[in-house]
Order: C-alpha cells, then structure tokens, then sequence
C-alpha cells in the first residue's frame, strides 16, 4: 500500500524522475504549451505553478529558490521578465486538456499549457510585426 506517499513514480529512480519533470517544465516555460502524457502533465503541473507563484514575487530569493528547481538561467529569465508581469490571476495558472491517445501505445495525451495562453502569447507576436516591418523597408 501507498500510505503518505505522494506523486507518480514513472517507473524511474528519484534523479531520473526528478530530471524528467524539470525538463518538463522548463520546456513549458520556453514554448508556454507542450504535449505530453496526461499523468507527466499533472505531475508537471504542480511543480510549474509553484514556480510561476515565485515569479510572481520577483524578487532575488524567489529567484533563487525557481533556479533551485528549473537550474535553467535562461529559461527562469523568461519567466521572470516577459510571462510573469502579465499574470493577473492569483493561482490557478495552468490547465490541462485531454487531446488524443498515442498511436504507439494508446496512451492518453495531454496539452499542458497556460490558462491566459492568448495573452501571453501576444508577446512574441509583436517581434513577427517587428520582423515585417524590417521586411517592408528592405522593400522600399
């Protein structure tokens, strides 16, 4: 029996685990949505969320505590500079959606992503603008 013993083990070893899930969500954080398995994505989930509500802080230890569990400069740059600041939301920052089963395995697959998916996504958009004006002059 499981008793008082949290979260999925992935049929791996902790440092296997534990790897797994960071790359996760570090992934999640650079492409703010991924495709995985449904338990991955909940497990995923819960580790992400604990980040963003650091982010949310910004301040030098919140930073230091998000490197601790994403050791991904980069990646916690980010998610401190662009997605953080617009986060309105109080909790709540992620949803998962069932979307299809693997062909390989059958297996349920999910989209792990950011509930204001939209919004935070505007962002990167206005660098393609930015790329299309670049585009326009060279055509003058």
């Amino acid at each position: 029996m499981r008793h008082k013993v949290a979260g999925k083990g992935f049929g791996r070893n902790t440092n296997q685990r534990r790897a797994l899930l960071r790359n996760l969500v570090s992934s999640l954080f650079e492409h703010l949505k991924i495709e995985t398995t449904v338990v991955k994505a909940k497990e995923a989930k819960k580790i992400a969320e604990r980040v963003i509500t650091l982010s949310r802080k910004g301040d030098v230890h919140s930073r230091r505590l998000a490197l601790a569990r994403i050791p991904n400069k980069d990646v916690i740059t980010k998610l401190f500079t662009e997605i953080a600041p617009k986060i309105e939301r109080s909790s709540g920052y992620l949803r998962v959606i069932k979307s299809r089963f693997r062909p390989g395995d059958n297996s349920d697959m999910a989209i792990l992503e950011f509930v204001d998916y939209d919004l935070i996504k505007g962002e990167s958009g206005i660098k393609k603008e930015k790329k299309k004006v670049k585009e326009e002059k060279k055509e003058k």
